[in-house]
């Protein structure tokens, strides 16, 4: 005899446990109701650069990327939309190895207001530019980020973005691979800025290729570039409805991988939109110079400064 099985999303049985006792008139009490409303669709850390390749003015159009980011219909409508209605996030800045600086700390997004009180909280805060690049120190940092949040996902993703390779603290594949290890996926918005710093450092001309093959990783992960500091904000833009959308790591959507909106516009419609302008996901190939590249060529710059 073959016995088919049907499976459910775990939080459609929690659904169902709770419906069946109510009819049953048994009761599990408003701890487990309470559990019920902390599902969300994602939990998502934005992790944001600001180390001294980074000028005071390029960092008020980065924040401000975010900020407007936030405020675009077709976010909150995504946002909104998923099964739940709901996510979670999570912003800080970071430089050194040792230099985070939280923002804002896990904050609930299910309402219009929600989201509004958000990016008008993320605009106020007093813009702070530092010195070297750690990545892999941004990665450590939002690890606990994670094993902290209030809420229940099965999606966790560190949104990374910057304009520079890793030059400070332990190699950024070790940190990769640790978060990778508890489930979160990584996603890079690479800023090619094309100028030296104020150090005179130079930029990394195939910056995307390194965040491809040494930032990046587990399912669906993928990057969005940004050729400036002023096309920040729209690059910001498609990375956040790809990232609530959930889209595929080769670029392909099905609509029956998105849940269906609640109300209004259908799931085909949601992964429209989320795909308007979007760039087909990286195939992750490994990084022909090799992940210490940043460390490498900033021990080379700063030897030849103080021979001269």
């Amino acid at each position: 005899m073959v016995i088919s099985r049907v499976r459910f999303p775990r939080f459609r049985w929690r659904q169902a446990l709770l419906s069946g006792a109510a009819l049953l008139g048994l009761s599990f009490g408003p701890d487990a109701v309470a559990q019920e409303a902390k599902e969300v669709d994602l939990a998502l850390v934005l992790a944001v650069d600001i180390s001294g390749s980074i000028d005071p003015d390029e960092a008020e159009l980065q924040r401000q990327g975010y900020v407007k980011a936030f405020t675009d219909p077709q976010i909150r409508k995504a946002i909104l939309g998923g099964y739940n209605g709901r996510i979670a996030v999570t912003y800080f800045e970071w430089s050194d190895a040792w230099r985070q600086q939280l923002l804002i700390d896990w904050t609930l997004l299910d309402s219009e207001a929600a989201i509004e009180t958000f990016a008008k909280r993320l605009g106020e805060v007093p813009i702070t530019v530092l010195t070297r690049t750690s990545i892999s120190g941004a990665i450590r940092y939002a690890i606990p980020l994670f094993e902290r949040m209030p809420y229940t996902t099965e999606r966790m993703v560190l949104d990374i973005s910057g304009d520079g390779a890793n030059n400070d603290g332990e190699l950024i594949t070790t940190a990769r691979d640790e978060a990778l290890a508890r489930r979160i996926t990584i996603n890079g918005l690479p800023i090619m800025n094309g100028r030296p710093n104020k150090y005179g450092f130079p930029p990394d001309p195939d910056l995307d290729r390194y965040y491809e093959g040494c930032v990046i990783g587990g399912p669906r992960s993928f990057l969005v570039v940004a050729t400036s500091f002023n096309e920040f904000h729209e690059a910001v833009r498609k990375k956040l409805l790809q990232e609530i959308a959930n889209i595929t790591p080769d670029g392909k959507v099905r609509a029956s991988d998105v849940p269906q909106r609640r109300q209004g516009v259908s799931g085909e419609r949601q992964v429209a939109q989320a795909m308007e302008g979007s760039m087909p996901a990286p195939g992750k190939r490994p990084y022909a110079l090799g992940c210490d590249i940043g460390e490498r060529r900033s021990r080379e710059f700063w030897q030849r400064r103080f021979q001269q």
